[in-house]
């Protein structure tokens, strides 16, 4: 099986192809300047001289507050430049993986969300996401909804815990968004179980299991350090604003996916320590 993988230097991206290289896979992960996606020349020269079977696209405008004034900027990555992949992989015969996000849910739901329910996003970032979705789905492909990631490769809430520890006395965080902490070399084993399966195209959830809070999750960050957890203050969303809104509640559910016959995440704690020896490392 032959993969492509777009975004392949960003966090999800660096986990997923060091996957399918211990794999043995054939995988091309071209950098940025090689391949943006973007670029509608340089996408269907990458998907017909590479002649993928599946086709992750982890390339993506990530910085949530900022696509609030740059919506458009991140539409063109987003969902414009989707749409060009998922029609070169459709001509293809080949499998696009779209990687989606909690935020296309308002947070309104107390339970876990279905693949299936209402999509109505808080902020841009949320709608240029929507937009990617609609793209891949039009042309028969999957979506992957993932949520709260962290790993080794790039910047996450873990990361920023992990500095501000060492440089302040106290850390204020939010307590009233619900969510799960999901790791990226978790997440790139489920895409390589999801690209080799017989699954049917749609909308797919994939996070670590069980839920917690924005202070919960600092509080067990802490403690992997060897740091007093009591140094977490518990605030609520109102005395942090920020030009995003976020979801409240974007637990995910996952029926879906056991539909499809795949084996379900671990627990979030679970994931998180066998995470913590790697993340430590490039403290």
């Amino acid at each position: 099986m032959r993969w492509l993988i777009t975004g392949a230097h960003g966090m999800l991206g660096t986990d997923l192809v060091a996957l399918l290289r211990r794999r043995g896979s054939y995988v091309v992960a071209p950098a940025r300047a090689r391949l943006d996606v973007r670029d509608a020349t340089a996408v269907t020269e990458a998907v017909h001289s590479h002649r993928p079977d599946v086709v992750v696209n982890c390339a993506a405008w990530t910085d949530v507050d900022g696509a609030e004034s740059h919506e458009d900027e991140a539409l063109a990555v987003n969902g414009r430049a989707v749409r060009v992949l998922a029609e070169r992989c459709a001509e293809r015969g080949a499998r696009l993986i779209q990687i989606s996000t909690d935020y296309v849910f308002d947070g309104s739901a107390c339970m876990p969300y279905e693949e299936g329910g209402e999509v109505k996003p808080l902020n841009a970032y949320g709608r240029t996401k929507l937009e990617g979705e609609r793209a891949a789905l039009d042309h028969g492909h999957h979506v992957v909804r993932t949520a709260w990631l962290y790993g080794a490769g790039g910047p996450s809430f873990v990361r920023t815990m992990i500095r501000l520890a060492a440089e302040r006395d106290t850390v204020s965080v939010v307590n009233d968004q619900y969510g799960q902490p999901t790791w990226t070399v978790d997440l790139a084993e489920q895409l390589l179980r999801l690209g080799e399966s017989a699954a049917p195209p749609g909308v797919y959830h994939c996070t670590n299991g069980g839920q917690t809070t924005w202070y919960d999750f600092a509080r067990e960050i802490f403690a992997a350090l060897g740091a007093d957890a009591e140094r977490v203050r518990p605030i609520s969303s109102l005395e942090f604003p920020s030009p995003a809104r976020r979801p409240s509640y974007s637990v995910l559910g996952h029926d879906a996916w056991q539909r499809a016959g795949l084996a379900l995440c671990r627990d979030w704690r679970e994931a998180f320590r066998d995470a913590w020896p790697v993340l430590g490392d490039v403290q």
